[in-house]
């Protein structure tokens, strides 16, 4: 920063400062929101407003997106802002959502239930470590940051809470048993720490060709969203889990790409 700002006035250079100080303060600003949003959704499980927390931990998924392309943009990435984002997506996607989910069913068969919603959470951190290791790795080919490996913690949040969205949207009782909630907590878990390639959609560029059709689906789903939102977030969810053997398939198919053009490069040099 100092050697951005030599060789310029002192007005000017203090104001250059100021907005690269204000570039890393609000993306830092909207992922502390974020939080905000995921502990005040275990504030009203407790008070068994499950349609409440459901849209806070929704507007902490908004939020968490909201952060990472506001700091791009401005140019205020910085290491704190990437260390303090997992930190926060532990407890708004790790610990609020398992909490709903406990107080709402796995509480009902005592310890066992503690002891998944727990299991739950280490998997989420474990996951945003490994995302964190990632990150800082440098010889990733280009193709490879448009996935993630394991179901990221926000989509996890969600299929963690598909249960209890269906079931406010469709009052069917048999959704809260614990022993439906107990094998699907541990699957969900699992797949937060398997090397299961998934859609990083955070990367994804609309074409120009594609950018009215793209509007049109967002307003769509919009106004679904308000008409029906359990029925949106849960289609949204299962979405997704769709989505994953498709990422599957893309990540190997690209993955023996490269492969290829590795053996190709190698037998070529040994010719030479």
């Amino acid at each position: 920063m100092k050697q951005k700002l030599r060789g310029k006035s002192l007005p000017s250079a203090r104001k250059e400062l100021r907005r690269e100080r204000l570039n890393s303060l609000l993306p830092n600003a909207i992922t502390m929101l974020g939080l905000c949003s995921g502990l005040t959704a275990i504030k009203f499980g407790l008070q068994q407003k499950w349609e409440i927390s459901i849209l806070l931990i929704g507007l902490a998924a908004l939020l968490d997106t909201l952060d990472g392309r506001m700091a791009r943009l401005m140019g205020g990435q910085t290491e704190l802002g990437g260390q303090l984002d997992s930190l926060v997506d532990s407890i708004s996607f790790g610990v609020a959502p398992v909490m709903l989910i406990y107080f709402w069913s796995l509480n009902n068969v005592g310890g066992i239930g503690w002891a998944i919603a727990t299991l739950f959470v280490v998997c989420c951190v474990l996951r945003l470590a490994r995302f964190n290791v990632a990150s800082a790795d440098t010889e990733l080919p280009p193709w490879a940051s448009g996935y993630f490996s394991g179901v990221p913690a926000p989509a996890a949040a969600g299929m963690i809470l598909l249960p209890l969205m269906l079931s406010v949207e469709t009052k069917w009782n048999f959704l809260q048993s614990a022993w439906l909630n107990l094998p699907w907590t541990v699957m969900i878990s699992a797949m937060m720490i398997a090397p299961i390639p998934t859609y990083s959609f955070k990367r994804i560029r609309v074409s120009k060709k594609l950018v009215t059709v793209s509007l049109a689906g967002v307003a769509l789903f919009a106004a679904a969203l308000v008409t029906e939102p359990w029925l949106s977030l849960s289609a949204l969810t299962i979405a997704f889990a769709v989505s994953i053997p498709f990422s599957y398939l893309s990540f190997k198919r690209k993955q023996n790409e490269e492969l290829s053009r590795s053996s190709i490069h190698e037998t070529g040099s040994k010719d030479s």
